[in-house]
């Protein structure tokens, strides 16, 4: 056998060996997307208000690190059912009413507790998978939990405009406002609720995103009732 020969067989043998000891999720992970550097996506919010940016969109969010949700193996179960389901499950006490400061932990079980980070997304769309990777955790089948404050001069009359990848459910104040449903990609302005008012002074927008296998994330703004961005407003972690 050829020196050459031999040490690919070496390689070979050696990589096989490496993927078998890592765990079953991580084996299924494409690893050009294992170390993406979280700075490129995220930055950490500052004490200052933001604001949307000139499209209308939200870009400051509290995020929590993923749920995970390893019996979902495929995306094509997310119909209005099944997301109703989902979303209607508690994890944690004050899950529904939490506004919860960067940091913060919230424990699920009594070996799982998970950590709030507040952050500027530096692009339009939050990139959920990067958020996940960049902390090294696993950001595939998974359940996402975002919040943050939107505060307005004075009460409006909107519509929240919504594209996220994949299912993902959003309240405003506390009220259901819009659920998508289905393996979607996220596409701008994919879904856009009722009439929605927004009340002067502070609005606590919470959202749910789930997903199987895949990338995931999402993008929020609000039009107006002539279909324009609304951008006259501050945005806040609490």
């Amino acid at each position: 056998m050829s020196v050459s020969i031999f040490r690919r067989i070496l390689i070979s043998a050696l990589a096989l060996g490496f993927f078998a000891a890592l765990p079953a999720r991580a084996q299924e992970l494409d690893l050009s997307y294992h170390h993406p550097v979280l700075e490129d996506y995220f930055a950490p919010a500052s004490a200052s208000p933001a604001t949307p940016d000139a499209d209308g969109f939200i870009r400051r969010w509290s995020l929590l690190e993923p749920i995970a949700k390893p019996e979902i193996r495929t995306n094509a179960i997310f119909d209005d059912t099944y997301l109703n389901t989902e979303f209607a499950k508690i994890y944690f006490p004050e899950q529904m009413t939490i506004v919860p400061k960067d940091g913060q932990k919230v424990k699920l079980d009594k070996k799982t507790k998970l950590t709030w980070h507040c952050y500027d997304s530096q692009r339009y769309n939050v990139k959920l998978y990067r958020f996940a990777t960049g902390l090294g955790l696993h950001p595939t089948e998974a359940l996402f939990l975002a919040v943050t404050v939107v505060n307005v001069p004075e009460d409006m009359t909107v519509r929240m405009s919504v594209g996220s990848n994949s299912g993902s459910k959003w309240w405003v104040n506390g009220e259901e406002a819009i659920l998508l449903s289905g393996d979607r990609r996220m596409v701008v302005d994919d879904c856009v609720s009722k009439k929605i008012t927004l009340k002067a002074g502070r609005n606590v927008i919470r959202g749910a995103v789930i997903n199987g296998p895949g990338m995931s994330d999402f993008c929020i703004r609000f039009l107006d009732m002539s279909g324009k961005p609304v951008t006259n407003f501050t945005v806040t972690n609490q």
